[in-house]
């Protein structure tokens, strides 16, 4: 696609387009039902208040942050970080006065917005296929981090967040996650029940959250008050952003909704956003975890008795309603539906789930889960990939250094050898021996180890 300005301006309106269709499409009625209603349980303890930080933890915080440079900085975050010193003072006194005062800088609210491909192998020229990705101002992270600091202490301390929640938390991951969904699974499998995996499929999820439910569910659901809450009203309110690519950039538009992506705060207000969640699902008893954004609900089901999939529509039911009210669509259509157990037991739950798409293996949080839990076509598929990429670094390893093929072989076959790789444990010697050729394969090339030397000394 060219980058020209015309473009840009038409990637601007796509995005803001897609976000307002969607909210338009949802007319949210409050309390509409009292049997749906959540219990609200007011927080004994507030946040009224950030403590003003001094040099030390400024300097901690400006140490840690990433270089990453956005085109609104007026130097390069490199520069910046080295010279840090120079004008500690007064980036001190700039963030101080907006800890104390409520108000986040508004030189720091409008973010760069770059379009990328979602896959590679996707058509360059339909938007739809494109992502935006943000770019924040470097001063208004290091602001944000500072609170972000704060904020999360104050959560861990009251046990705020979804303790069914693994995204964005400390000692949490995507494999945590997936562990805690796989041993359920398993327990249900060895019980002699069959499992009905259910992964929630949203659309423009952290671009649809309403500003002032958020507001409010920070007061009355977290704690936040005072100069603490405003601060925060401050931040998520007179938003901008301007699609750039290359040297050609849209106009300047306001954002009315969302949290901001590509920023240190927005995870952690959505989880927050996201916390009735938890209170609807729990209401029908039905087992779930959340990742983010991505949602997966599940349950047990015995082969005489298929009411907990009667209970698990109702649930999927009350979470698409409760969805329309805070203005977050749920794909009925993307939604996917695992049925895991003795292929001739599944054929009896299949029919009351013909409104989703049901299949025997769903791609979850990046892993493939099947419908015997093998993880056979994970394994096939890693090894696939993996080999496809050794193909191709075993031609230029010749012309790299040890170094540089150590970073490829991270970046294309380890990588993908340790995500989630916990999942495995347990499972046949036979069923990983690929994964063992591709590890030994890898380690071949790297080492220039020839194919007749034996390859365990190398690996030890």
């Amino acid at each position: 696609m060219p980058h020209s300005q015309t473009a840009c301006e038409d990637f601007a309106d796509h995005f803001r387009s897609k976000v307002n269709a969607i909210r338009s499409n949802l007319q949210p009625v409050h309390n509409s039902n009292p049997s749906r209603s959540v219990a609200l349980s007011l927080p004994e303890e507030t946040l009224e208040s950030f403590v003003l930080v001094d040099a030390e933890m400024l300097g901690g915080v400006f140490s840690q942050a990433n270089t990453t440079t956005c085109l609104l900085d007026p130097i390069p975050t490199s520069l910046f970080k080295a010279f840090y010193k120079f004008f500690e003072s007064e980036i001190l006194n700039i963030a101080n006065c907006s800890l104390q005062t409520g108000v986040f800088p508004s030189a720091c609210k409008t973010a760069v917005v770059r379009p990328l491909l979602k896959k590679s192998n996707l058509d360059p020229k339909i938007m739809d296929n494109y992502r935006p990705v943000s770019n924040l101002p470097f001063l208004g992270k290091i602001i944000e981090k500072l609170v972000f600091i704060q904020l999360h202490d104050f959560l861990n301390e009251h046990n705020v967040l979804e303790k069914c929640q693994s995204g964005f938390r400390t000692n949490h991951s995507t494999e945590t996650a997936l562990l805690t969904i796989l041993n359920d699974l398993r327990h249900n499998y060895d019980s002699q029940k069959l499992s009905v995996l259910v992964l929630l499929d949203l659309s423009a999820a952290f671009d649809t959250v309403d500003h002032q439910i958020l507001i409010d569910r920070l007061r009355s659901r977290v704690g936040l008050s005072g100069t603490a809450l405003n601060w925060v009203h401050s931040y998520l309110t007179d938003r901008f952003f301007f699609v750039s690519m290359d040297t050609r950039s849209s106009g300047v538009h306001e954002i009315g909704c969302g949290v901001p992506q590509g920023s240190i705060l927005g995870p952690i207000l959505f989880n927050l956003y996201m916390l009735p969640l938890g209170d609807v699902i729990r209401r029908h008893g039905v087992d779930f975890h959340s990742y983010a954004d991505d949602t997966q609900l599940y349950i047990a089901v015995s082969p005489d008795d298929l009411e907990p999939v009667n209970t698990l529509l109702n649930c999927i039911l009350d979470i698409k309603l409760w969805m329309a009210e805070n203005f977050l669509q749920l794909n009925q259509d993307k939604t996917e539906v695992l049925i895991i157990g003795p292929e001739d037991k599944r054929e009896m739950i299949l029919p009351k789930l013909r409104n989703f798409k049901s299949s025997q293996c769903v791609r979850n949080l990046g892993v493939l889960f099947d419908s015997e839990l093998n993880f056979t076509p994970h394994i096939r598929n890693i090894v696939k990939i993996g080999f496809y990429h050794l193909k191709n670094i075993a031609r230029v390893r010749p012309f790299l250094s040890l170094a540089s093929t150590e970073m490829l072989m991270h970046a294309f076959i380890f990588s993908r050898l340790d995500y989630c790789n916990a999942l495995l444990s347990g499972l046949p010697k036979k069923s990983i021996s690929n994964l063992q050729l591709l590890q030994n394969s890898a380690a071949r090339v790297l080492t220039r180890t020839r194919g007749r030397e034996h390859i365990t000394p190398v690996l030890r």
